[in-house]
């Protein structure tokens, strides 16, 4: 698989608790940000795609999650 390199700068605090996570993990840093702006990533999209299908959602009277639950429950 062919990878490229991204460099980002970090705060002292995060840059301690990214190391703090990767000593306590056994995983590399770049393990540990790849997961972390994947799963941002997934986040990211799913907010999109609920944005975008709010309004549908809204017109059959779902207003809330919990009006989802009830239904699919």
């Amino acid at each position: 698989m062919k990878t490229s390199a991204l460099t980002i700068r970090l705060d002292r605090t995060l840059e301690r608790q990214l190391e703090t996570a990767a000593k306590r993990s056994g995983r590399s840093r770049s393990d540990i940000a790849r997961d972390a702006l994947r799963r941002q990533l997934a986040v990211m999209q799913f907010e999109e795609a609920r944005r975008q299908v709010m309004p549908f959602a809204e017109a059959r009277g779902y207003l809330t999650d919990e009006d989802v639950f009830r239904i699919v429950s």
